[in-house]
């Protein structure tokens, strides 16, 4: 049976014929104007027409998909072909002028479905290219885990066996020795025993002599017997011997039960081991808006070698601490080269210092609770100006500059991207938070503010914001009480809300393998989500000793280092293996 048009796979070899009225050739090609399939030479005779040269015209695999014709169930007359933006309903264009949908925005249809089926195929392609190929090869893994488990159990059951012989041939070594020396027992009393037995016989053969001797004293023929017979007084019977009675042994049963058996057999044990969960390969995506340079390609080489090797550890273990003057408080840390950092505090303290914990340079800032500076690639140190609404770089060699201004949007958080080099900024505007992202010129070249359906993405306090591997921004938004995350082009990924007790994210920092490190205030720990949002652990608690985690950052030698409230100390834990 033939397909229809709407079964046949995006990507499916097929045969499809021409629309154009009694041509049967092979469709390669479709008029998005018409929606008509049509071959090549109709498509040439199409765009000839005088009526239809203007048509656009696409290969077939690039068509928009026609909508269903549907009357207006409120307006009969007219068809529906809008979408409102705030409802987020189809309506006809007659509609838009209702009370209902006074004052709302709205977006052709059409388009609408085509942006649609643009991510459905492309959400195809990759089940087809990446999901399904990994799912199976998860399966091939799970089976080879299967034939291995067989063989351990069939391991252990031969050992079960052989130590079951093994112990039965101890028992019948033990037994044998017993039954000899029961043998040894008993010969030992039988031997004693007939020695008794011939005591007492020759006792009697004493007496049968006795007996006769006493028999010819009774009638004595001549004088001589007869005086031996007055002496008779000299003849005495002895006594009986004593025989004493011979103590057997005892046999006492031996004292097991079956569990003192199953001991000699050895024992089954399950390992008190986490399971590891199966590795999943990354999907590669295709980056066409953020082109990374040529310093960066080989960076992102050796960091895809790292993260072949790197794991999330069993334990987080503490490495250092330093000691930060110039600050009484770390509420964010930037890290620069040659093993120096910049720190700030919730008074407009920014100090530079190095790994000694000596003072380098103390600027005096108008921010606060925020992560209002970052280190660039090439070392410099760029920050915002609140109150002046500009964010200023110094180079490694101090000269301060004006970079960017922001106009009337109050720069707040700042992130420079070690993909491109671009410059992330949080900003605020009468209530209202935004993204901005400028080149390495300063040149504004994206604004992230609202969703699809026109919601506002942040409030006015996106405070701290850093950006992932695949190019994910992350902001933690604290009149949000989320961590947002869109996409490269800004579309909205995820919202984090923290684990239902509350949750207030400060500082966050992203590391090799996408993982996503939130502080949070309510529960004073550090949270650790995978690159889509999904909560990992708490991975830094009081148990550490973390008590008011305010910053987060990830080093190159994918050390954490952590910033508190209560102390101008920055603590560096390692949680990667």
């Amino acid at each position: 049976m033939a397909l229809s048009e709407s079964q046949i796979p995006p990507d499916a070899q097929h045969y499809l014929v021409c629309g154009t009225e009694d041509c049967e050739k092979n469709c390669q090609f479709y008029c998005n104007d018409c929606h008509q399939p049509m071959c090549e030479p109709c498509r040439d005779e199409h765009q000839k027409n005088k009526k239809t040269k203007n048509h656009e015209v696409v290969l077939y695999k690039l068509r928009k998909r026609q909508l269903p014709v549907e009357k207006c169930k409120i307006h009969p007359t007219k068809e529906i072909d809008l979408l409102c933006g705030e409802c987020q309903i189809p309506i006809c264009s007659k509609c838009t002028g209702s009370k209902e949908h006074r004052g709302h925005w709205f977006t052709n249809l059409e388009i609408v479905f085509d942006e649609k089926v643009s991510i459905y195929n492309k959400e195809i392609a990759n089940i087809r290219s990446y999901f399904e190929p990994t799912s199976q090869d998860l399966k091939q893994e799970i089976a080879g885990d299967v034939t291995e488990i067989k063989k351990i159990m069939e391991g252990i059951r031969t050992s079960m066996k052989a130590e079951a012989e093994s112990v039965k041939k101890l028992v019948e070594t033990i037994t044998s020795d017993k039954i000899e020396q029961v043998d040894k027992l008993e010969q030992s009393l039988l031997q004693t025993l007939n020695g008794q037995n011939q005591q007492i016989d020759d006792y009697i053969n004493s007496l049968n002599d006795l007996i006769k001797t006493f028999h010819g004293y009774l009638s004595p023929s001549n004088i001589e017997q007869l005086t031996f017979a007055l002496k008779s007084e000299n003849l005495v019977i002895r006594p009986i011997p004593e025989t004493p009675k011979p103590v057997p042994p005892v046999f006492t049963a031996g004292q097991h039960s079956k569990e003192d058996v199953a001991k000699l057999l050895g024992r089954i044990t399950v390992p008190n081991t986490k399971p590891e969960n199966r590795q999943i390969k990354l999907m590669e995506t295709a980056s066409t808006q953020l082109k990374p340079t040529g310093k960066q390609r080989k960076q992102d080489r050796e960091k895809s070698d790292v993260k072949q090797t790197l794991s999330l550890s069993s334990s987080v273990t503490k490495v250092k601490e330093y000691t930060v003057p110039g600050v009484d408080r770390v509420y964010h840390v930037s890290l620069g080269k040659s093993g120096r950092l910049w720190v700030s505090d919730n008074e407009g303290n920014l100090v530079q210092t190095d790994l000694q914990g000596n003072q380098l340079q103390k600027i005096q800032t108008s921010g606060e609770f925020e992560g209002y500076h970052t280190v660039t690639q090439d070392g410099d140190l760029i920050y915002t100006d609140q109150d002046n609404k500009v964010i200023n770089r110094i180079t490694p060699d101090n000269i301060n500059t004006e970079f960017i201004k922001t106009g009337d949007w109050e720069p707040i958080s700042i992130h420079s991207s070690h993909i491109n080099g671009d410059t992330l900024v949080g900003m605020r505007k009468d209530g209202e938070g935004k993204v901005t992202r400028f080149n390495k010129t300063g040149t504004e070249i994206q604004n992230i503010q609202r969703d699809n359906k026109g919601q506002a993405l942040y409030s006015s306090l996106p405070h701290y914001i850093t950006e992932n591997i695949n190019g994910d921004v992350c902001v933690s938004d604290f009149g949000k009480h989320a961590v947002v995350v869109v996409d490269k082009s800004g579309q909205h990924r995820f919202s984090y809300t923290g684990q239902g007790s509350g949750f207030e994210p400060y500082g966050i920092c992203t590391d090799v393998l996408g993982h996503i490190l939130v502080c949070d205030y309510i529960s004073e720990t550090v949270h650790l989500l995978n690159q889509d949002g999904q909560f990992l652990s708490l991975l830094l608690t009081e148990q550490q000793g973390v008590y008011t985690p305010r910053s987060v950052c990830v080093d190159d030698m994918n050390n954490l280092w952590v910033g508190e409230w209560n102390t101008n100390t920055v603590t560096v834990y390692k949680y990667l293996q």
